[in-house]
Parts: C-alpha cells; sequence; structure tokens
C-alpha cells in the first residue's frame, strides 16, 4: 500500500506541476520512447544476469510490493519451534529429536508452527544445525563460524535482484539519452517540414532524456531499495535462529535461549518477553516436554 501511495504522489506531482507550467501532457505522452527504454533495460537487464535471478527479480518484486516481511506471529512461531526443539533435545533421547528433523512435515512438533513450515529454507536451516547439536560432535565456536558463511551466502543470494535492478537504475538515463537521439536523428530528417512539425519531433526526443532519468531515480532505484529492506527483514529470521542456538549450546535453558533470539527482533515487531512465554509454555511446546523455569527474572528486556 505504501508504494502504491508512494507511486500516486510521484505521478501526481510530476503531472501536476507539467501542467500548472502550462505544459501540455500530449507532448509527454510518446509512448515509442517508452518501449526503446523499458525494451533495452530489460534486454540488458537479461544479458546481465542468470534466469534464476530474473525469475527471484520478479519474486522480490511481489514481495515488495505486497510488503510481505515476518510479522509478530512469524517470530512467535520460530522462537516457540526453537523452544521445542531445544527442550526436545534436552529431554529425550537421540532417536527421538532425530524423527522429528527428519520428517519435519509429520512431527507435532512442525505441525504445530505452520508459518515456519511452510519457509522451506527457514526449516531445512533449523533442521541442518539442529542435526548438527544431536551429533555431539561441533563445538559451538565451529558451528557459529559455519552459522555466519551460510547466513553470509543467503543473504548474498537474496540480495541479487537488489544488485541487478540498481544496474538498470543506473543504466536508464543513459538509455534514455539513446532514445532522445533516436528522436534528434528523426528529427534531423524532417528540416525541410514547418517548424511546428519539427518542434514536435525535438519536443518528442527530449522525452527520451526525461523518461531515462524519471524511471531511474523515480521508480526503478525506489523499488530495488524497498527489495533490499524486505529480504533483510526476511533473511532475519536466520539470525533469530543462530544466536538462540548458540546460547542453547553454551549451555542456556531453552527459555533463556530464546530470548537471545528475540533480542534480535527489531522493535517494532518484537514480542514481549511475556507474549513469548506466555506462547512457548501454553502453545505447542507445552505437549513435547515438560515445562522449563520460567525465564522472566533473568532475560527481562
Amino acid at each position: 500500500m505504501s508504494i502504491l501511495f508512494g507511486v500516486i504522489i510521484t505521478l501526481a506531482s510530476l503531472i501536476g506541476g507539467f501542467t500548472a507550467m502550462g505544459g501540455h501532457l500530449s507532448v509527454i505522452w510518446q509512448p515509442w520512447e517508452f518501449v526503446i527504454i523499458m525494451g533495452m533495460s530489460l534486454g540488458t537487464y537479461v544479458i546481465a544476469n542468470p534466469w534464476k535471478t530474473v525469475v527471484d527479480t520478479g519474486r522480490a518484486t511481489v514481495q515488495a510490493l505486497t510488503v510481505a516481511v515476518p510479522k509478530q506471529r512469524h517470530y512467535l512461531d520460530l522462537l516457540g519451534l526453537l523452544h521445542s526443539l531445544m527442550r526436545e533435545v534436552r529431554n529425550k533421547g537421540r532417536n527421538e529429536v532425530e524423527a522429528h528433523i527428519d520428517d519435519p512435515s509429520s512431527s507435532e512438533i512442525f505441525t504445530a508452527f505452520p508459518t515456519v513450515l511452510a519457509n522451506e529454507p527457514l526449516l531445512h536451516f533449523i533442521c541442518d544445525y539442529f542435526r548438527l547439536i544431536i551429533m555431539g560432535s561441533a563445538r559451538p565456536h565451529e558451528i557459529e563460524a559455519l552459522m555466519d558463511e551460510e547466513i553470509e551466502t543467503i543473504i548474498r543470494s537474496k540480495m541479487k535482484p537488489y544488485g541487478s535492478l540498481m544496474m538498470v537504475a543506473e543504466g536508464l538515463p543513459a538509455l534514455g539519452i539513446v532514445a532522445a537521439v533516436l528522436g534528434v536523428i528523426k528529427a534531423m530528417g524532417a528540416l525541410d517540414q514547418s517548424p511546428k512539425l519539427l518542434g514536435g519531433f525535438i519536443g518528442a526526443a527530449l522525452v527520451g532524456t526525461f523518461a531515462g532519468i524519471f524511471l531511474s531515480y523515480g521508480l526503478v532505484a525506489p523499488l530495488a531499495h524497498k527489495i533490499k529492506l524486505v529480504r533483510e527483514q526476511r533473511a532475519r529470521m536466520y539470525v533469530i535462529v543462530k544466536q538462540s542456538l548458540l546460547a542453547f549450546m553454551n549451555g542456556a535453558l531453552p527459555q533463556i535461549a530464546i530470548e537471545h533470539g528475540r533480542k534480535m527482533i527489531g522493535p517494532g515487531e518484537r514480542p514481549s518477553i511475556d507474549v513469548v512465554e506466555s506462547e512457548t509454555i501454553s502453545g505447542g511446546s507445552a505437549k513435547a516436554a515438560p515445562a522449563e523455569p520460567s525465564a522472566k527474572a533473568g532475560a527481562r528486556a
């Protein structure tokens, strides 16, 4: 909704200001100039990026337009799942815990937290590191280094649409000049025509420069920045898992360990410690193992 509102403000300011100056909108409306600029931008984008990145850019654009970032419910489900699994690791044998990790879709623990179960990459991330924990051969600092490398790889992959669109935004003004030059060439071929007709051709040519700059700084660059913000917020889920598991591996109780993860949530979406405690004790985690001591006294934020 914010993107749509921003686009409306931008176009209203552009069109309203131009009209107020006495300009004629028909001069700006040069569809073939836009076809040239946008077509060349799309072509160069496809040339510069693998098809996987092109497809992911479409997905990232939809996420940005719908502001598909984790909500408090997503964070609560993630913390609840981590809490349940950590209690399983503390209170039950390796084989029982492995049964949940090997087949999450059939696990009572995972199915109690559907938003995490629906996020397949995050689900694999959680299962992989819990598998390392129950194997017992990896040290916390080794797990931390491995997590850091994997999270960095994930973020770098998720930021490819942002980098690719910024490349397009940087090139759009130059492509607008290309369209303008083509318009000037057309105008030069009509020097024998009336000044009125020749002036129209020159005006149409200049629209190419305007369109390139406007599309770059008015639409594509802001969209790329929005994609970056959304993807960064979605990647925050991996950091929450990392901090929670590291605290658990270093001896913290599950309720204290998820407090480490809760602190990684932004202030605007971060649930209170009371809400997290209520969710983890009375939610799906209560069925997995006996309740742990309350963390309020030692972990209140």
